[in-house]
């Protein structure tokens, strides 16, 4: 396809023009549970960053083989197969950080992103693209997580990974490690995001 984006477009578009999170509002189950902390994002982000790729390769792979009404299906058995492997390599590595995740892990099966990734793009691209798209689109998964993360971990205990980055006099803020404060941070940088787009539309009219 010739008007097709090229591997290198794909990559960076991934990352902020067509970020998952702030410019797609996809994956917000993750975003919003799992961003109380620096060590619990990243693991999430490292989890979808391989799941995607996987799948993002295999499905280019067999991409001529796919029938127009099973291709959800190889798409969800492809993720499920990757997520699966992911699963079992954190209870046995991490498996601490296993427990932390819970649930969220195994729900990686049904990320929009991975879903949303396959659809658009592996199913219609070659393999290089098709992974260009993945690791640009888990970088800009990680950087959206990894932001809200430390945002609520600095201002919610004063640390980040653990290690105190605050005043020991600074009063914690509870609330930013609470479910509420994922959705106030969440509110508050895509407010950012777009305000700094909207900046930016303004100086190239000009």
């Amino acid at each position: 396809m010739a008007d097709s984006p090229t591997p290198f477009e794909r990559f960076v578009q991934g990352i902020l023009p067509e970020n998952p999170v702030y410019r797609q509002l996809l994956g917000l189950c993750p975003t919003l549970a799992v961003t109380n902390g620096m060590k619990p994002a990243l693991t999430m982000a490292c989890s979808v960053g391989f799941v995607l790729l996987c799948a993002n390769i295999v499905i280019s792979l067999i991409r001529n083989l796919l029938k127009p009404h099973l291709r959800i299906v190889i798409f969800t058995l492809t993720i499920a197969t990757f997520v699966t492997i992911a699963d079992r390599f954190l209870a046995a590595y991490f498996f601490q950080m296993s427990k932390t995740l819970g649930p969220y892990i195994p729900l990686i099966i049904v990320n929009c992103i991975i879903i949303c990734r396959c659809e658009v793009c592996a199913s219609k691209q070659g393999v290089v693209t098709a992974a260009s798209d993945a690791i640009g689109q888990a970088l800009g998964f990680g950087l959206a997580l990894s932001s809200i993360a430390a945002v609520r971990e600095i201002l919610g205990t004063g640390m980040l990974f653990g290690i105190r980055v605050l005043p020991d006099a600074w009063p914690d803020w509870v609330i930013m490690v609470l479910p509420p404060g994922a959705f106030i941070t969440l509110g508050l940088l895509l407010g950012c995001v777009n305000w700094i787009g909207i900046l930016k539309a303004r100086r190239s009219a000009k």
